[in-house]
């Protein structure tokens, strides 16, 4: 039976931690040591059990090098989530998409979508990302330019963002 790694690492903003299939994809992430609140975002049909593993693989080296200035590191690793709707998948690699320092508004995002009226759905899919910071939803922010809400707190969204925009040329 496949399992899925847990990998944590620490990060300025708290422990950091992604459950990792065999080939590496990542299945959740979040500012965690718990995986029990990660595995929970994870869609039942690619759920496994979760063992713990050091970190030593290319997501946690992956996410060391963003923390340390290479944003664009995270593109590379593959994540693995399925909700069965066909726009939140599609939602979830416009997202990928939205570059480090240049965040936009959930009424942007809708629009990168490809359904500018879909304000809501790309709302939601902000809030069903079960691979944070590879799927980067703290880059979306409400349409008056405040944060919005985080699922792993607005401290953590905020410092993201700050770290992003500090090494990002303007």
């Amino acid at each position: 039976m496949q399992t899925l790694a847990r990998m944590t690492i620490d990060t300025p903003v708290g422990p950091f931690t992604a459950l990792v299939t065999p080939a590496g994809a990542v299945r959740a992430a979040g500012f965690t040591t718990d995986p029990e609140p990660l595995l929970a975002l994870v869609h039942p049909r690619l759920r496994a059990p979760v063992r713990d593993s050091p970190p030593a693989g290319p997501v946690d080296a992956a996410v060391a090098d963003y923390l340390a200035g290479d944003l664009g590191v995270l593109d590379a690793i593959v994540v693995e989530q399925h909700t069965g709707g066909p726009y939140r998948e599609h939602a979830w690699r416009v997202l990928r998409e939205v570059k480090p320092g240049q965040p936009v508004t959930y009424t942007g995002y809708a629009e990168l979508t490809g359904r500018p009226r879909a304000v809501r759905a790309a709302a939601a899919a902000c809030a069903y990302n079960a691979v944070a910071l590879f799927v980067p939803c703290h880059r979306v922010l409400r349409t008056d330019g405040g944060l919005g809400g985080y699922r792993w707190g607005l401290d953590v969204k905020k410092w993201l963002l700050g770290h992003e925009r500090q090494l990002t040329p303007s």
